[in-house]
């Protein structure tokens, strides 16, 4: 029989490692350096608002591998599922709403911007910028990243080794947070698509997502072999952890998904609404 951890020694393991803390401090201070500096002409762009939705967002990433999540994921697939949620659906549209890019680029010291980044950005990485960004590669990326880390041969492999661990989570995050690009185009950024393109955009990623959990939940054997020999923390067997990590997934993963698309399909139809007036309008001005 496993043996029976101590889930009160799980919940004081915070993992202090250096390069996820300095890189949520670095771009937290950064922003709020460039957000006081561009909101001083472009207050309309960069409401209170948007700055709080950043730093939330870098906090519940960075929460979501250092925090006792981190610990209690070797234990729990519900744990490791909660934390690609945060890292896929939590965090990335919180970074996104920020509008980062201006804030950042205003917030690194002129000298810096100046002699080594302004030279090769603009010319490299803004055409790099057009393809990567592009609504067809963003939703291929982010999804074939989301489903191939979740096949079992992959999943397993990130527990033999810590640096694919990372680039798991780090490949969450980056894709997650351009997928969502696509969907919010924060300021400055325009859409290529039309903003309805992205109601079908959306309900297609969750139908995926539906899929993969679907599959958690009613298939009726164990995915991941890990899980099945790792000590108990709770009295959920293997399985029915496995069953309750896919309802996780799919509740959570599709209220955003879902929440989005209708917030998009509400406000076409009001835009609609408005411009339906304003022609009635204009007719009878016409007409007088």
């Amino acid at each position: 029989m496993l043996a029976m951890v101590e889930t009160s020694d799980l919940w004081r393991e915070w993992d202090w490692a250096p390069i996820p803390l300095v890189s949520a401090l670095l771009s937290s201070t950064l922003y709020l350096r460039g957000w006081a500096s561009v909101r001083q002409t472009h207050p309309r762009e960069l409401p209170v608002w948007r700055a709080v939705c950043f730093q939330l967002g870098l906090l519940l990433a960075w929460l979501a591998v250092s925090s006792p999540i981190g610990a209690f994921d070797d234990y729990l697939l519900s744990a490791h599922m909660l934390q690609h949620f945060i890292l896929m659906s939590a965090a990335p549209p919180l970074i996104v709403l920020g509008a980062p890019v201006v804030p950042l680029l205003r917030g690194v010291p002129r000298p810096i911007l100046s002699g080594v980044l302004r030279p090769w950005m603009w010319s490299g990485l803004r055409k790099a910028g057009r393809i990567l960004l592009h609504p067809a590669s963003v939703w291929l990326l982010m999804n074939g990243t989301f489903l191939g880390w979740h096949v079992p041969v992959a999943f397993e492999r990130t527990f033999s080794s810590e640096l694919l661990h990372n680039l798991e989570h780090a490949m969450f995050l980056f894709t997650s947070c351009a997928f969502w690009w696509v969907v919010l185009a924060p300021w400055p950024a325009k859409r290529v698509w039309p903003a309805w393109t992205m109601i079908p955009y959306l309900l297609s990623a969750d139908v995926l997502n539906t899929i993969l959990c679907a599959l958690l939940m009613f298939s009726g054997r164990i995915f991941y072999s890990s899980y099945a020999n790792a000590d108990r923390i709770t009295r959920l067997n293997p399985l029915q952890d496995q069953v309750a990590a896919g309802g996780e997934m799919w509740v959570l993963n599709s209220a955003i998904f879902l929440g989005f698309a209708a917030f998009i399909t509400i406000d076409l139809l009001a835009g609609n609404r408005t411009r339906i007036q304003e022609n009635r309008v204009t007719a009878r001005m016409n007409a007088a």
